[in-house]
This record gives structure tokens, C-alpha cells and sequence, in this order.
């Protein structure tokens, strides 16, 4: 009998970095959500961050932040990550989070048109 072991691909990540204003942008979101946006960024963009998917999206038009990609979760899909992602250093930019209100997206405290 002989026996083959099939290793799977290791999956490598990308690093995650965060622009500085993102600070200003989570201090005008409810503390109680900062671990769902936390947990959400890491596991959604860690892996594969430039995959289509149904909740993150490239972007058709440029933003306020440059940003490439937008991810959409949490409750009602309020919550707006924007980033870009760089393949040959195998980063993910954050450039800004914000909260969707209807049709008018919040930015650090700032109303922005998306």
C-alpha cells in the first residue's frame, strides 16, 4: 500500500496597514462596534483582498480616499471600508472607514458623497 499526502497551498497574507486618519474616522463610530469592524477587516482583507466578492467590490469611479476596493458589512451593511491593495508588497491600505446612513456615507464625523 502506499500512502500519498497531498499538502495543501499555504496561503499567504497580506499586511495590513492602516492610513492615519482612519483613527479620526473610527473615533466618530460606537466604541461597541470597533471589534466587529476589527475582526471583519482582518478576516474579509487578510486573504485574497482583491476578490470579487458579494459584500466587497471594486470601485467604478475613484473616492475621496483613492481607494480601489470597498467592503460593506455589519448590521444593514452600514459599515464602509476603503482600501487599496498592493500585490508585489502584499499589503492592504485601509484609507478610510465609515457608516452608510440611507444614501449618505459618514466619514469621520463628515458627510461624503458615494
Amino acid at each position: 500500500m502506499t500512502i500519498i499526502m497531498v499538502m495543501p497551498k499555504q496561503k499567504r497574507f497580506y499586511t495590513l496597514l492602516y492610513a492615519p486618519d482612519v483613527k479620526q474616522h473610527l473615533r466618530t463610530i460606537e466604541r461597541k462596534d470597533y471589534s466587529l469592524i476589527r475582526k471583519t477587516i482582518e478576516s474579509q482583507l487578510r486573504f485574497e483582498p482583491a476578490v470579487e466578492t458579494q459584500n466587497r467590490k471594486p470601485l467604478k469611479r475613484p473616492t475621496v480616499f483613492q481607494g480601489d476596493w470597498e467592503l460593506r458589512f455589519g448590521p444593514d451593511n452600514r459599515f464602509r471600508v476603503f482600501y487599496e491593495v498592493d500585490h508585489q508588497l502584499m499589503e492592504v491600505k485601509v484609507l478610510a472607514i465609515g457608516v452608510k446612513f440611507g444614501n449618505r456615507l459618514v466619514i469621520g464625523g463628515e458627510e461624503v458623497l458615494s
